[in-house]
């Protein structure tokens, strides 16, 4: 009946692999994951078979973490897109999983299958896919949205669980294995009961972090919905006041031309088209990008930002939605970095060009001297604090649903914002 047991390790050791790759984010495909994951672990898997075989079960699962846990944790570090807390509470946890699967179908064999492997078998056959489904079913997709999502707080889990694992380890093996000590097996018993109840605080723990995410996305986009809006009814406002002032504006160029004075009717008008420039703000002749950039025009005015442009962009259609939501959250980012400092220091440019079939667009802020970003990464978000960063979030969601990406980082005391969208534009020719 050996070979029940030989069948049993087997499986239980393909869906450690299968739990894991179910959870984690891997840095390659699919399918690119999978071969990399048959070589390496299949070997694995091999070895510590014949270790069962030739030494035992007691042994091997004393030198388990040794040969198969840690060559298994280097390979998976490797492949994931995660490498600090996120991954090793991962990696931990479904290694956990497996472990409190193998120990209580040992138990039950031994006391109610009389060491014959089947009820082993059995209960792990069942088990596992049953674990497996209620993975899929009610934590995989969740689970990944929290990983992609929130990116601190996961390491006193990930100690936790390693703790879990470790305790797991050594009360079931040593200095021997617990079915030789009968008389530890009511405390083994409390563990095995309070890990589960532990990992549902975590997970109600972490899917409340999910949900205060969502909230905040809510909350963000309530308030981009909220400062579009102010920007049109301001916009509505400014032309309601220019219309009414243009009937003035008439009857003093009628009487201008009809005196015959046309050099002065020509500098009234010249007069009025620069008022005209000054309310509206002409950046460019996208009336949605150049209402973001006369409202921010003005904020940066109020706190004497030298403010700089360089926007190339016409009056093509582009789309409007997110790329507002992308200047109007960088360019606040900006503001409220920009107020921290001195008078002197606060400068900001704004470049857009297209580059092909895209819309490139930097914003250079000087930023205090202690804030530090790689690029790749991004600052912390907090609104309330001093902190840049607060809306990067929006930007980078934003610019890939246009199918571009986001790069921030700092250099020489100044925080870059590089954001590059798709667009379909016939005016794209010209380079960056």
């Amino acid at each position: 009946m050996v070979i029940f047991r030989d069948v049993s390790v087997v499986w239980s050791l393909f869906h450690i692999l299968v739990l894991f790759i179910m959870l984690y984010r891997s840095r390659y495909s699919r399918r690119k994951t999978i071969l990399i994951t048959g070589f390496t672990m299949g070997p694995l898997i091999i070895l510590n078979l014949a270790g069962v075989v030739i030494y035992g079960v007691g042994f091997m699962g004393k030198v388990f973490i040794l040969t198969c846990t840690l060559p298994s944790l280097f390979v998976f570090w490797f492949v994931s897109v995660d490498k600090k807390g996120r991954f090793f509470f991962t990696f931990c946890l479904a290694d956990t999983l497996a472990y409190w699967i193998m120990i209580v179908t040992n138990l039950l064999d031994f006391y109610f299958g009389g060491e014959q492997y089947v009820v082993m078998l059995v209960g792990r056959l069942v088990m596992f896919p049953l674990v497996e489904w209620g993975a899929v079913r009610y934590l995989r997709k969740p689970y990944l949205e929290l990983q992609k999502s929130v990116v601190k707080g996961w390491g006193i889990f990930a100690g936790m669980t390693a703790l879990y694992y470790m305790l797991l380890a050594v009360f079931a093996n040593f200095p021997v294995i617990i079915t030789q000590r009968p008389q530890e097996l009511p405390a083994l018993l409390l563990v095995l009961v309070l890990m589960p109840m532990t990992y549902a605080v975590i997970f109600i723990s972490l899917y409340r972090q999910l949900l205060l995410y969502r909230r905040q996305q809510s909350e963000r986009i309530l308030q981009e919905q909220k400062h579009a809006l102010e920007i049109q009814l301001e916009n509505q406002q400014q032309i309601r006041r220019m219309k009414h002032d243009m009937k003035g504006h008439t009857v003093t160029l009628s009487g201008l031309l009809a005196a015959g004075k046309t050099q002065e009717a020509q500098e009234y008008l010249h007069d009025v088209s620069k008022e005209m420039d000054s309310l509206l703000g002409q950046f460019c002749a996208n009336p949605y990008v150049n209402a973001i950039f006369a409202q921010y025009s003005q904020k940066f005015q109020e706190i004497q930002a030298a403010f700089h442009q360089d926007i190339l962009v016409g009056d093509e259609e582009l789309p409007y939605m997110d790329l507002c939501r992308i200047l109007s959250n960088g360019l606040e980012n900006a503001f409220d970095e920009l107020k921290e400092l001195d008078m002197e220091e606060r400068e900001i440019s704004v470049k857009m060009k297209y580059n092909r079939d895209y819309l490139v667009i930097r914003i250079k802020n000087r930023c205090r001297k202690e804030l530090h970003v790689e690029k790749g990464t991004l600052p912390p978000s907090s609104k309330g604090g001093s902190e840049h960063g607060f809306g990067l979030h929006t930007v980078k969601e934003s610019a890939e649903r246009l199918g571009g990406g986001m790069l921030c980082y700092t250099e020489d005391d100044n925080f870059v914002l590089d954001v590059m969208v798709r667009v379909k534009n016939s005016n794209t020719s010209s380079a960056v």
